[in-house]
């Protein structure tokens, strides 16, 4: 059974620096591409960043790139969110999911990510920024 689990979250001031975590076990960990999510008070849920299977392709939507780092351990199935400099609109429930990597290009991947199509879903961090 595929577990997907996020951590790291909190109250976080304006201007500081949490990491995110998600592990996943029930699965090959380097098969999978995988991807972080969020979802704001009132809005729709969208992507953030997604990360190829190796972790030596990363993309980021235009409202984190330069603050936000993607990153991934192999070995200890786990998947990480360096956020910096957060502001009150990153205040969201972050989600993790990952989805087995077939061999396609890293631009199909990330295309799928942006859709949100991926199988296997974490329940979610609250992250919430105050000013």
């Amino acid at each position: 059974q595929v577990q997907v689990v996020e951590s790291g979250g909190g109250l976080v001031q304006a201007g500081g620096s949490p990491r995110l975590s998600c592990t996943a076990s029930g699965l090959t960990f380097d098969a999978y591409y995988m991807g972080w999510f969020r979802q704001a008070p009132g809005k729709e849920r969208e992507a953030v960043s997604c990360i190829s299977s190796s972790g030596s392709s990363t993309y980021y939507v235009d409202a984190v790139k330069g603050r936000f780092t993607i990153s991934r351990d192999n070995a200890k199935n786990t998947l990480y969110l360096q956020m910096n400099n957060l502001k009150p609109e990153d205040t969201a429930i972050y989600y993790c999911a990952a989805e087995r990597y077939y061999g396609d290009a890293f631009a199909y991947t990330v295309r799928r990510c942006l859709g949100a199509r991926l199988t296997y879903w974490g329940q979610g961090t609250q992250v919430t920024v105050s000013s």
